[in-house]
Protein backbone atom coordinates (compact mmCIF):
# COMPACT_ATOMS: atom_id res chain seq x y z
CA UNK A 1 0.00 0.00 0.00
CA UNK A 2 1.39 3.33 -0.53
CA UNK A 3 1.07 6.65 1.32
CA UNK A 4 0.28 7.19 4.89
CA UNK A 5 -2.97 5.28 6.22
CA UNK A 6 -4.85 7.54 8.39
CA UNK A 7 -4.83 5.76 11.91
CA UNK A 8 -1.02 7.42 11.68
CA UNK A 9 -2.39 11.05 11.25
CA UNK A 10 -3.73 12.92 14.53
CA UNK A 11 -7.15 11.94 14.42
CA UNK A 12 -8.77 15.00 15.00
CA UNK A 13 -6.89 16.82 12.21
CA UNK A 14 -7.47 14.01 9.40
CA UNK A 15 -11.71 14.38 10.72
CA UNK A 16 -11.31 17.86 10.23
CA UNK A 17 -9.54 17.62 6.56
CA UNK A 18 -11.90 15.26 5.49
CA UNK A 19 -15.49 17.20 6.84
CA UNK A 20 -13.55 20.55 4.43
CA UNK A 21 -13.27 17.80 1.72
CA UNK A 22 -17.02 17.00 1.86
CA UNK A 23 -18.41 19.94 2.57
CA UNK A 24 -16.13 21.57 -0.60
CA UNK A 25 -16.85 19.32 -3.09
CA UNK A 26 -20.54 19.29 -2.63
CA UNK A 27 -21.01 22.88 -2.45
CA UNK A 28 -18.91 23.13 -5.54
CA UNK A 29 -20.64 20.36 -7.39
CA UNK A 30 -24.02 21.34 -6.81
CA UNK A 31 -22.96 25.39 -7.43
CA UNK A 32 -21.65 24.50 -10.47
CA UNK A 33 -24.64 22.49 -12.27
CA UNK A 34 -26.67 25.09 -11.38
CA UNK A 35 -24.77 27.72 -13.64
CA UNK A 36 -23.83 24.97 -16.08
CA UNK A 37 -27.58 23.57 -16.35
CA UNK A 38 -28.56 26.40 -18.64
CA UNK A 39 -25.43 26.12 -21.29
CA UNK A 40 -25.84 22.53 -21.43
CA UNK A 41 -29.53 22.71 -22.38
CA UNK A 42 -28.31 24.75 -25.63
CA UNK A 43 -25.53 22.63 -26.25
CA UNK A 44 -25.84 18.89 -24.85
CA UNK A 45 -29.61 17.66 -25.01
CA UNK A 46 -30.42 13.90 -24.81
CA UNK A 47 -32.91 12.88 -26.87
CA UNK A 48 -35.22 10.15 -25.62
CA UNK A 49 -35.38 7.00 -27.95
CA UNK A 50 -36.39 3.40 -27.94
CA UNK A 51 -33.55 2.70 -25.38
CA UNK A 52 -33.72 5.56 -22.87
CA UNK A 53 -35.81 5.28 -20.25
CA UNK A 54 -36.88 9.45 -19.82
CA UNK A 55 -39.71 10.80 -21.83
CA UNK A 56 -38.49 13.96 -22.67
CA UNK A 57 -34.95 15.83 -23.87
CA UNK A 58 -32.76 16.27 -20.97
CA UNK A 59 -29.59 18.07 -20.17
CA UNK A 60 -26.39 15.67 -19.87
CA UNK A 61 -22.71 16.48 -18.87
CA UNK A 62 -23.86 17.02 -14.96
CA UNK A 63 -20.54 15.09 -14.79
CA UNK A 64 -18.03 18.17 -15.48
CA UNK A 65 -19.36 19.51 -12.06
CA UNK A 66 -19.10 16.27 -10.62
CA UNK A 67 -15.47 15.65 -11.88
CA UNK A 68 -14.48 19.18 -11.14
CA UNK A 69 -15.65 19.29 -7.53
CA UNK A 70 -13.95 16.18 -6.96
CA UNK A 71 -10.24 17.82 -8.38
CA UNK A 72 -10.68 20.40 -6.65
CA UNK A 73 -11.91 18.85 -3.05
CA UNK A 74 -8.83 16.63 -3.43
CA UNK A 75 -6.32 19.45 -4.23
CA UNK A 76 -7.17 20.78 -1.21
CA UNK A 77 -7.02 18.14 1.31
CA UNK A 78 -3.65 17.03 0.18
CA UNK A 79 -2.49 20.64 0.83
CA UNK A 80 -3.89 19.95 4.32
CA UNK A 81 -2.46 16.74 4.75
CA UNK A 82 0.99 16.80 3.70
CA UNK A 83 0.96 12.95 4.16
CA UNK A 84 -0.73 12.29 1.18
CA UNK A 85 2.10 14.27 -1.06
CA UNK A 86 2.88 11.09 -3.59
CA UNK A 87 2.94 11.07 -7.05
CA UNK A 88 0.73 8.82 -7.79
CA UNK A 89 -2.17 10.43 -7.27
CA UNK A 90 -1.15 13.03 -10.16
CA UNK A 91 -1.11 10.68 -12.91
CA UNK A 92 -4.82 8.97 -11.62
CA UNK A 93 -6.34 12.63 -11.53
CA UNK A 94 -4.53 13.31 -15.21
CA UNK A 95 -6.28 10.00 -16.81
CA UNK A 96 -9.30 10.91 -14.84
CA UNK A 97 -9.36 14.68 -16.48
CA UNK A 98 -8.31 12.81 -19.84
CA UNK A 99 -11.15 10.29 -19.85
CA UNK A 100 -13.98 13.48 -18.63
CA UNK A 101 -12.41 15.07 -22.08
CA UNK A 102 -13.47 11.69 -23.88
CA UNK A 103 -16.89 11.55 -22.43
CA UNK A 104 -17.13 15.39 -23.02
CA UNK A 105 -16.58 15.01 -26.67
CA UNK A 106 -18.69 11.18 -26.74
CA UNK A 107 -21.85 13.13 -24.92
CA UNK A 108 -21.62 15.97 -27.86
CA UNK A 109 -20.90 14.05 -30.97
CA UNK A 110 -20.66 10.05 -30.22
CA UNK A 111 -16.98 8.73 -30.55
CA UNK A 112 -16.49 5.09 -32.38
CA UNK A 113 -16.33 2.10 -30.15
CA UNK A 114 -12.17 1.56 -30.68
CA UNK A 115 -11.15 4.84 -29.88
CA UNK A 116 -13.24 4.88 -26.77
CA UNK A 117 -11.49 1.32 -25.81
CA UNK A 118 -7.99 2.30 -26.83
CA UNK A 119 -8.08 5.63 -24.53
CA UNK A 120 -10.09 3.90 -21.53
CA UNK A 121 -6.99 1.51 -21.56
CA UNK A 122 -4.60 3.94 -21.90
CA UNK A 123 -5.78 5.96 -18.75
CA UNK A 124 -6.30 2.19 -16.65
CA UNK A 125 -3.03 1.00 -17.78
CA UNK A 126 -1.73 4.44 -16.44
CA UNK A 127 -3.21 4.09 -13.51
CA UNK A 128 -1.84 0.14 -13.27
CA UNK A 129 1.72 1.61 -13.96
CA UNK A 130 1.85 3.76 -10.83
CA UNK A 131 0.87 1.03 -8.60
CA UNK A 132 3.49 -0.68 -6.03
CA UNK A 133 5.06 -3.94 -7.07
CA UNK A 134 5.05 -5.19 -3.75
CA UNK A 135 1.05 -4.48 -3.92
CA UNK A 136 -0.57 -7.42 -4.72
CA UNK A 137 -4.32 -8.38 -4.73
CA UNK A 138 -3.53 -12.05 -6.38
CA UNK A 139 -0.33 -12.85 -5.40
CA UNK A 140 -0.60 -16.39 -6.44
CA UNK A 141 -0.46 -15.48 -9.90
CA UNK A 142 3.14 -13.64 -11.07
CA UNK A 143 2.88 -10.11 -11.08
CA UNK A 144 2.42 -9.68 -15.18
CA UNK A 145 -0.72 -11.97 -15.07
CA UNK A 146 -1.80 -9.89 -11.93
CA UNK A 147 -1.20 -6.58 -14.07
CA UNK A 148 -2.75 -7.99 -17.35
CA UNK A 149 -6.15 -9.16 -15.48
CA UNK A 150 -5.98 -5.77 -13.71
CA UNK A 151 -6.03 -3.86 -17.24
CA UNK A 152 -9.21 -5.81 -18.31
CA UNK A 153 -10.92 -5.80 -14.90
CA UNK A 154 -10.31 -1.85 -14.94
CA UNK A 155 -11.86 -1.80 -18.53
CA UNK A 156 -14.36 -3.57 -17.67
CA UNK A 157 -15.23 -1.55 -14.35
CA UNK A 158 -15.01 2.52 -16.41
CA UNK A 159 -17.55 0.85 -18.71
CA UNK A 160 -19.68 -0.91 -16.63
CA UNK A 161 -20.34 2.11 -14.57
CA UNK A 162 -21.13 3.58 -18.07
CA UNK A 163 -23.38 1.12 -18.90
CA UNK A 164 -25.17 1.46 -15.68
CA UNK A 165 -26.26 4.89 -15.75
CA UNK A 166 -29.15 4.54 -17.09
CA UNK A 167 -32.39 5.55 -15.38
CA UNK A 168 -32.06 9.12 -12.40
CA UNK A 169 -30.45 8.21 -9.18
CA UNK A 170 -28.63 4.96 -10.62
CA UNK A 171 -24.90 5.92 -9.94
CA UNK A 172 -26.00 8.16 -7.18
CA UNK A 173 -27.39 4.60 -5.57
CA UNK A 174 -24.22 3.22 -6.13
CA UNK A 175 -21.28 5.93 -5.60
CA UNK A 176 -22.33 7.13 -2.59
CA UNK A 177 -22.50 3.32 -0.71
CA UNK A 178 -18.99 2.58 -2.64
CA UNK A 179 -17.47 5.91 -1.68
CA UNK A 180 -18.35 5.58 2.02
CA UNK A 181 -17.46 1.98 2.02
CA UNK A 182 -14.05 3.27 0.69
CA UNK A 183 -14.24 6.04 3.93
CA UNK A 184 -14.75 3.34 6.65
CA UNK A 185 -11.88 1.35 5.12
CA UNK A 186 -9.80 4.39 4.98
CA UNK A 187 -10.94 5.08 8.62
CA UNK A 188 -9.49 1.87 9.45
CA UNK A 189 -6.07 2.04 7.72
CA UNK A 190 -7.05 -0.23 4.93
CA UNK A 191 -6.40 2.13 2.26
CA UNK A 192 -3.60 5.29 2.16
CA UNK A 193 -4.65 8.40 3.12
CA UNK A 194 -4.68 9.67 -0.38
CA UNK A 195 -7.28 7.56 -1.73
CA UNK A 196 -8.99 7.97 1.27
CA UNK A 197 -9.26 11.80 0.06
CA UNK A 198 -10.40 10.93 -3.01
CA UNK A 199 -13.57 8.72 -1.80
CA UNK A 200 -14.33 11.78 0.37
CA UNK A 201 -14.22 14.22 -2.45
CA UNK A 202 -16.44 12.15 -4.83
CA UNK A 203 -18.57 11.17 -2.23
CA UNK A 204 -19.13 15.28 -1.92
CA UNK A 205 -19.70 15.36 -5.07
CA UNK A 206 -22.16 13.02 -5.73
CA UNK A 207 -24.20 14.41 -2.87
CA UNK A 208 -24.14 17.52 -4.50
CA UNK A 209 -25.42 16.82 -8.41
CA UNK A 210 -27.69 14.47 -6.82
CA UNK A 211 -30.55 17.06 -5.78
CA UNK A 212 -30.15 17.84 -9.54
CA UNK A 213 -30.74 14.15 -10.97
CA UNK A 214 -33.37 12.78 -8.48
CA UNK A 215 -36.49 11.22 -10.26
CA UNK A 216 -37.83 12.98 -12.65
CA UNK A 217 -34.00 14.69 -13.48
CA UNK A 218 -33.47 18.17 -14.25
CA UNK A 219 -29.96 16.60 -15.54
CA UNK A 220 -27.57 13.73 -16.09
CA UNK A 221 -24.41 12.79 -15.74
CA UNK A 222 -23.50 11.49 -19.08
CA UNK A 223 -20.17 10.08 -20.24
CA UNK A 224 -17.90 13.04 -19.03
CA UNK A 225 -19.03 11.66 -15.79
CA UNK A 226 -19.47 8.06 -15.46
CA UNK A 227 -16.15 6.96 -17.66
CA UNK A 228 -13.98 9.26 -15.08
CA UNK A 229 -15.92 8.01 -11.80
CA UNK A 230 -15.60 4.46 -13.09
CA UNK A 231 -12.11 4.94 -13.53
CA UNK A 232 -11.46 6.69 -10.41
CA UNK A 233 -13.71 4.03 -8.00
CA UNK A 234 -11.10 1.06 -9.73
CA UNK A 235 -7.93 2.94 -8.36
CA UNK A 236 -9.50 3.41 -5.41
CA UNK A 237 -10.85 -0.91 -5.41
CA UNK A 238 -7.79 -1.58 -6.93
CA UNK A 239 -5.30 -0.21 -4.02
CA UNK A 240 -7.87 -1.61 -1.20
CA UNK A 241 -7.38 -5.45 -2.85
CA UNK A 242 -3.94 -4.68 -3.25
CA UNK A 243 -3.77 -4.26 0.44
CA UNK A 244 -5.17 -7.62 0.78
CA UNK A 245 -8.81 -7.00 1.11
CA UNK A 246 -9.31 -8.43 -2.09
CA UNK A 247 -13.30 -9.80 -0.37
CA UNK A 248 -14.17 -5.85 0.51
CA UNK A 249 -13.12 -4.61 -2.96
CA UNK A 250 -15.30 -6.99 -4.67
CA UNK A 251 -18.38 -6.81 -2.11
CA UNK A 252 -18.89 -3.17 -2.45
CA UNK A 253 -19.61 -2.66 -5.97
CA UNK A 254 -21.13 -6.13 -6.14
CA UNK A 255 -24.99 -5.17 -7.51
CA UNK A 256 -22.91 -3.14 -10.28
CA UNK A 257 -20.79 -6.23 -11.11
CA UNK A 258 -23.09 -8.52 -10.74
CA UNK A 259 -25.99 -6.74 -13.15
CA UNK A 260 -23.49 -5.44 -15.45
CA UNK A 261 -21.51 -8.88 -15.98
CA UNK A 262 -24.66 -11.10 -16.24
CA UNK A 263 -26.39 -9.03 -18.94
CA UNK A 264 -23.28 -8.84 -20.82
CA UNK A 265 -22.84 -12.94 -20.95
CA UNK A 266 -26.74 -12.87 -21.46
CA UNK A 267 -26.44 -10.40 -24.72
CA UNK A 268 -23.82 -12.28 -25.72
CA UNK A 269 -25.06 -15.94 -25.78
CA UNK A 270 -27.83 -14.50 -27.28
CA UNK A 271 -26.10 -13.07 -30.52
CA UNK A 272 -26.52 -9.34 -29.42
CA UNK A 273 -24.36 -6.58 -30.37
CA UNK A 274 -22.80 -5.92 -27.25
CA UNK A 275 -22.10 -2.03 -28.44
CA UNK A 276 -25.55 -1.39 -28.93
CA UNK A 277 -27.39 0.45 -26.23
CA UNK A 278 -30.30 -1.55 -24.95
CA UNK A 279 -32.73 -1.84 -21.72
CA UNK A 280 -31.34 -5.47 -20.55
CA UNK A 281 -30.15 -4.68 -17.37
CA UNK A 282 -31.70 -6.18 -14.77
CA UNK A 283 -33.13 -2.70 -12.64
CA UNK A 284 -34.14 -1.62 -16.80
CA UNK A 285 -36.01 -5.03 -16.98
CA UNK A 286 -37.85 -3.97 -13.32
CA UNK A 287 -38.46 -0.40 -14.66
CA UNK A 288 -40.11 -1.57 -18.12
CA UNK A 289 -41.61 -4.98 -17.71
CA UNK A 290 -45.30 -5.56 -17.04
CA UNK A 291 -45.56 -4.31 -13.89
CA UNK A 292 -42.89 -1.79 -13.91
CA UNK A 293 -41.14 -0.46 -10.45
CA UNK A 294 -41.02 2.93 -10.10
CA UNK A 295 -37.40 4.62 -10.59
CA UNK A 296 -37.54 5.43 -7.03
CA UNK A 297 -38.30 2.03 -5.23
CA UNK A 298 -35.52 0.45 -7.54
CA UNK A 299 -33.42 2.85 -6.24
CA UNK A 300 -34.34 2.44 -2.66
CA UNK A 301 -33.85 -0.88 -2.78
CA UNK A 302 -29.74 -1.06 -4.61
CA UNK A 303 -28.84 1.45 -1.80
CA UNK A 304 -31.04 -1.02 0.60
CA UNK A 305 -28.76 -4.15 -0.67
CA UNK A 306 -25.57 -1.34 -0.95
CA UNK A 307 -25.76 -1.04 2.91
CA UNK A 308 -25.46 -4.72 3.21
CA UNK A 309 -23.05 -5.15 1.14
CA UNK A 310 -20.87 -2.00 3.53
CA UNK A 311 -21.84 -4.08 6.62
CA UNK A 312 -20.11 -7.08 5.28
CA UNK A 313 -17.00 -5.66 3.29
CA UNK A 314 -16.25 -3.69 6.83
CA UNK A 315 -16.83 -7.28 8.73
CA UNK A 316 -14.29 -8.69 6.40
CA UNK A 317 -11.71 -5.52 7.25
CA UNK A 318 -12.06 -6.59 11.01
CA UNK A 319 -11.75 -10.18 10.43
CA UNK A 320 -8.71 -11.41 8.99
CA UNK A 321 -10.07 -14.44 8.39
CA UNK A 322 -9.98 -16.44 5.27
CA UNK A 323 -13.07 -18.14 6.38
CA UNK A 324 -15.24 -15.20 7.53
CA UNK A 325 -14.21 -13.37 3.83
CA UNK A 326 -15.45 -16.65 1.90
CA UNK A 327 -18.77 -16.41 4.19
CA UNK A 328 -19.03 -12.47 3.79
CA UNK A 329 -19.01 -13.07 -0.11
CA UNK A 330 -21.70 -15.77 -0.12
CA UNK A 331 -23.78 -13.91 1.78
CA UNK A 332 -22.86 -10.91 -0.35
CA UNK A 333 -23.81 -13.03 -3.81
CA UNK A 334 -27.06 -14.20 -2.19
CA UNK A 335 -28.45 -10.68 -1.20
CA UNK A 336 -27.47 -9.58 -4.81
CA UNK A 337 -28.70 -12.23 -6.68
CA UNK A 338 -32.00 -12.16 -4.47
CA UNK A 339 -32.28 -8.36 -5.80
CA UNK A 340 -31.72 -9.49 -9.30
CA UNK A 341 -34.32 -11.90 -8.96
CA UNK A 342 -36.90 -9.40 -7.97
CA UNK A 343 -36.48 -7.11 -10.91
CA UNK A 344 -36.39 -9.99 -12.96
CA UNK A 345 -40.34 -10.78 -11.68
CA UNK A 346 -40.84 -7.53 -11.83
CA UNK A 347 -41.40 -6.78 -7.86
Amino acid sequence: MTGTPFTEIASSHAALVLGLVLALALIVSAVLVAILRPLLIRHVMAAPNARSSHKVATPQGGGVAVVAATVLAVACGYFLLPETATSAPIVVFVAVIVLAVVGMIDDMRPLGALPRLILQALAVAAIIAVLPNDMRALPVVPLWLERALMLIAGIWFVNLVNFMDGIDWMTAAEVVPVTIGLAIAGALGAIPAEATVAAVALLGAMLGFAPFNRPIARIFLGDVGSLPIGLLLFWLLALLAGAGHLAAALLLPLYYLADATITLIRRTLAGEKITQAHRSHFYQRALHGGGGLTVMRIVVRIMAVNVVLIALAVTTLLHPSPAIHALALVAGCVVVGWLLYRFERNT
